[in-house]
């Protein structure tokens, strides 16, 4: 597998891996560990570390019910807007919080609004992380987005062995609904991924070394 297509998420095979961006928020999160729970799947959850240390108890029920942490920064500032430094420092905190209440180890990071840049690589390679983004998303965020549309837009570019990139809040997203993308994610999971083998980004690939981006 080559860097960039690891980088993307694209795994091999038919694995479709279902991904949720900048939680957890108490407001939203539990009504998608519910749907998850009520179709059987696993999911990977990219939290931000600031949410995280406010929300524990949420942290624990994702790991609880086999779902997969990872890293989506300390707070949802671009990584190119932080001033040098911070941004690793972090990363790295995020990932001490997360693992420290979790008590399991976090492979994946991806930076918010998708946008890395040279510092993100490099505290990845000094943090034991890999970074990765994704080969759809529902761009939910958007202001005539709907369930239908955002089904949709992932259907568009989803291949198997892509990586699906969806949101559980709505907190940093200026015209977002969470509960539109609860309703497009039960329609995916009843409807187009029914029969779909659909679970975490570790199921993807059971290790990618952060500095080749190859199993």
């Amino acid at each position: 597998m080559s860097r960039i297509a690891a980088a993307r998420g694209a795994g091999g095979g038919s694995h479709i891996a279902l991904t949720f961006d900048d939680g957890p928020d108490p407001a939203s999160t539990p009504a998608f560990l519910d749907l998850l729970a009520a179709y059987g799947r696993r999911a990977t959850f990219f939290v931000l570390g600031s949410q995280a240390a406010d929300h524990p108890e949420l942290i624990r029920r994702i790991t609880r019910e086999g779902h997969e942490l990872a890293i989506h920064g300390w707070t949802h500032r671009c990584t190119l807007a932080l001033p040098p430094t911070r941004l690793t420092r972090g990363i790295r905190r995020a990932r001490d919080v997360v693992e420290d209440i979790s008590g399991e180890q976090v492979t994946w990071y991806r930076p918010p609004y998708g946008v890395p840049s040279g510092e993100a690589v490099l505290a990845c390679r000094a943090l034991g992380l890999t970074p990765v983004l994704w080969t759809a998303w529902g761009r939910e965020w958007e202001r005539a987005a709907s369930p239908d549309t955002v089904v949709a837009t992932v259907l568009r570019t989803l291949r198997p062995g892509g990586t699906i990139l969806l949101h559980d809040t709505d907190l940093h997203a200026p015209h977002g609904d969470w509960r539109r993308t609860l309703a497009a994610t039960e329609q995916l999971l009843a409807g187009p991924l029914a029969s779909a083998n659909v679970g975490t980004l570790g199921e993807h690939w059971r290790e990618v070394p952060c500095e080749n981006g190859s199993t």
